[in-house]
């Protein structure tokens, strides 16, 4: 299915759905269930990848328990409902989760014609393409008749199109919703390079037996922000979900971390900090949550900075440094809307 027919389908679903779509159905929902139903990839190294306890890892996964945390005070009380990324729309629209937290790009067509909304950048990401180091290839020229594995339903299929299109340049798909499948197609040989964002080709590059017989091109030909993604019509739980994200920010910008947030907490005079924290209740009645919601994110997942270290940093096997998602005041982009 291309995108664009992907895109139409979504949005007639989206005009169908008869779902709990008023206000305020979301948060009141996982509040009585007692359990926030969020939906992650597949299994991507460093995202949400089951670990050998079939415990989920990685930054979406956290993010998902973040959101569980600040709504039910209770980081574990999430179910993972593990997506390709033709169904991720789809399962959002119908209500079989709650909030999308899956490598998901924000578009100006996916914000407006799919009946959701997304809520912020948790990364920023561009389209790469990765071959194997024996090639020889070092930029799009050197792909000219390569045959190139992507997965259908993502941005990927149709950044590549144009890439390849621009330049005057021939490749031939080889299409797999599975990303783990594509892996195994470029190891194996059925395909000469596969093309998907720089953060998803290094977590697959790090599962290879020999990753240093791959290399990610230094190019990237996309703008990929990704960002947690919720159904349109429930404007309050879009504002519970954009302020965690925020949150978690915020408390790297103000220093605070999963190992000090209890002690400034009780002590801290910083006004910025009570609030976050909770001392004063300002931010949790502007949203509908008990006073402790960022308190509890924090030291259930940590700090931005410490989420993005502990999941795919410089010292993980992604191994990738903070770059364009490092703190605006340290030369990046993430940058939380003031919390007040």
């Amino acid at each position: 299915m291309t995108i664009r027919n992907m895109i139409r389908a979504a949005a007639l679903a989206a005009m169908c759905w008869t779902g709990a779509a008023h206000a305020g159905a979301t948060l009141d929902g996982v509040k009585q269930r007692g359990v926030l139903a969020c939906g992650v990839n597949v299994g991507i190294a460093g995202f949400s990848l089951p670990d050998s306890q079939g415990v989920w890892r990685g930054m979406d996964a956290d993010l998902c328990r973040a959101v569980a945390a600040a709504v039910l005070g209770d980081p574990n009380k999430v179910r993972f409902v593990p997506l390709t990324a033709v169904q991720r729309f789809t399962a959002l629209q119908s209500g079989e989760i709650d909030v999308l937290i899956r490598q998901t790009t924000l578009t100006m067509t996916r914000d407006t014609n799919l009946g959701l909304r997304m809520v912020g950048v948790n990364l920023y990401d561009g389209h790469g393409f990765m071959v194997r180091r024996d090639a020889n290839v070092r930029d799009l020229r050197g792909m000219d008749g390569m045959t190139i594995c992507l997965s259908p339903g993502t941005t990927n299929e149709l950044v590549t199109t144009d890439a390849f299109r621009a330049a005057g340049l021939r490749f031939t798909p080889v299409l797999q919703e599975r990303m783990q499948d594509n892996a195994q197609a470029l190891t194996a040989g059925r395909c000469d390079a596969i093309g998907t964002d720089a953060t998803q080709l290094a977590a697959l590059r790090s599962q290879f037996a020999r990753p240093n017989d791959y290399v990610i091109l230094e190019q990237r030909f996309s703008k990929e922000p990704y960002g947690p993604v919720v159904r349109r019509e429930d404007q309050e739980w879009f504002d519970v979900v954009r302020w965690v994200l925020f949150g978690l920010i915020e408390a790297e910008e103000l220093g605070v971390t999963s190992q000090n947030a209890e002690q400034l907490r009780a002590t801290s005079p910083d006004p910025a900090i009570r609030r976050l924290l909770g001392t004063v209740p300002d931010l949790a009645n502007a949203i509908k949550l008990q006073p402790s919601w960022m308190y509890d994110a924090i030291r259930a997942v940590g700090n931005y900075g410490e989420l993005y270290e502990r999941t795919i940093g410089p010292n993980t096997p992604i191994g990738l440094p903070r770059g364009a998602n490092d703190l605006w005041t340290r030369g990046g982009l993430m940058y939380s809307w003031p919390m007040r």
